[in-house]
């Protein structure tokens, strides 16, 4: 097997300095060399935050600090950070010159730490893992390093829920995807600490974390260590649901799910689920007549090239709700294969008449090459990054860019997740089907 991967669709561990930067207020400061930060904010695009991209500090590690360690110039550039940038919260990510000569970075950190100074440091060397997982090191940093010196003294708040799900800028639509999961969770009575974006309450919200009940986590697997460490920590269980849920039917299973799991009132949440169904089914039923018209001239299969969490819920959505049935779906977000027996499982559970070919490679260019290959009838549509819009343009299918890279879409905080983010993706859609019309 080739150790090349062909249009890696995620960045080294360091990129999780774009957990930091989707942090109100919070400061990533690379101990690394100059390309690194650069190289993350290229991939991401538009993902400055705070004072992420070319903003963040950076010790920019050379020669020198390979031959006699770059401890006291992470000292410097930590201090600098501080008189020059105002911030409620510093990270300290490490690059592969720190990881490969060692420095003692803990102990430059602890120093400012000791001295009552918001900072906490993680270990990102490039060479250790992607950015999927060095997400969850970093979130577990600040609850270990920060977040754990305020819950002294705490008491649980019974409808409070700490909330982890879609990974800032890894998935597009993080700030719109958070922000339904916000809203539909207050609906049925919670209080929610979402912890990233503009509907966070910055680092005064992640202070509460252990005050919370209980956890939920959305997602197949990255984040796991999240929760689980936080039930170890402060003996808080957490809900997990396996993929992002998309439209009117993996939406209402997530709630009553939840509903079941939390004890919440189970008629708040049905009445909540019928007054959003009606809504959604409404413009559903709108869409019969488009539909009827434009029958013979619209996609009646899918590819996904997309992380897990999104080509199982994009795969359920499309067929019970849209009527696109997914053909070969790749999964490229390098799934630890301790994972993907349960992937396999729950997209099985799509359809009981027909089996979903699935792909696990994190070699995306793979992935094109079968596409390429394929033969099925009627018009298709290839859901994956910007870098795929050249194959559906040869192979005459539909495209919608809906993952990172996505240099050929601006999103803001357009979200697919919920009832909401269930119409805005038949929009995309179909938007993207009706502009090949002349």
């Amino acid at each position: 097997m080739s150790g090349i991967i062909e249009q890696e669709r995620y960045t080294c561990a360091i990129g999780a300095m774009q957990t930091v930067t989707a942090i109100k207020r919070a400061i990533p400061i690379l101990h690394s060399g100059p390309g690194c930060g650069t190289m993350v904010s290229g991939f991401f695009e538009r993902a400055k935050g705070y004072a992420g991209g070319s903003t963040a500090p950076c010790t920019n590690s050379g020669e020198n600090e390979v031959v006699f360690g770059g401890e006291e110039k992470l000292r410097k550039v930590i201090l600098g950070a501080s008189q020059v940038l105002d911030s409620d919260l510093q990270v300290v990510l490490t690059g592969c010159t720190a990881g490969i000569v060692g420095d003692d970075v803990g102990r430059v950190v602890k120093a400012f730490q000791d001295q009552g100074r918001p900072i906490v440091h993680v270990e990102t060397p490039g060479f250790k893992c992607n950015n999927y997982v060095s997400h969850s090191s970093v979130v577990q940093a600040i609850i270990d390093q920060y977040v754990d010196h305020f819950a002294r003294g705490r008491t649980s708040n019974p409808r409070l829920v700490n909330v982890f799900a879609s990974l800032p800028y890894q998935d597009p639509f993080w700030k719109g995807n958070l922000a339904e999961l916000k809203r539909i969770l207050e609906a049925v009575g919670l209080q929610v600490n979402i912890l990233f974006g503009p509907d966070s309450g910055g680092v005064e919200e992640w202070k509460t974390i252990p005050e919370a009940a209980f956890n939920i986590l959305v997602s197949p697997w990255y984040g796991l260590e999240i929760v689980e460490h936080l039930e170890a920590k402060y003996g808080q269980r957490f809900y997990q649901f396996p993929h992002i849920p998309i439209g009117g039917n993996e939406t209402a299973r997530f709630l009553r799910g939840l509903a079941g799991f939390a004890g919440l009132d189970q008629a708040r949440v049905e009445a909540f689920i019928a007054r959003e169904e009606q809504g959604f089914y409404e413009e559903i039923d709108n869409l019969a007549t488009f539909l009827l018209e434009f029958r013979y001239g619209l996609p009646g299969y899918v590819h996904v090239i997309h992380d897990a969490s999104y080509v199982v819920g994009m795969a359920k959505f499309l067929l019970h709700e849209v009527g696109i049935i997914p053909r070969e779906q790749f999964i490229v977000d390098n799934t630890p294969e301790a994972f993907q027996a349960g992937i396999r499982a729950e997209l099985a559970t799509t359809s009981s008449k027909r089996t979903i070919p699935l792909t696990f490679d994190p070699d995306a260019g793979k992935a094109q090459e079968v596409i390429r290959g394929l033969q099925h009838p009627g018009r298709g549509l290839l859901i994956g990054s910007g870098w795929d819009k050249h194959l559906a343009q040869e192979r005459g299918l539909d495209f919608l860019s809906a993952s990172a890279p996505s240099p050929y879409r601006l999103v803001l905080t357009t979200g697919y997740l919920g009832f909401r983010g269930g119409l805005r993706l038949i929009e995309d859609i179909y938007g993207q089907v009706l502009a090949t019309y002349r």
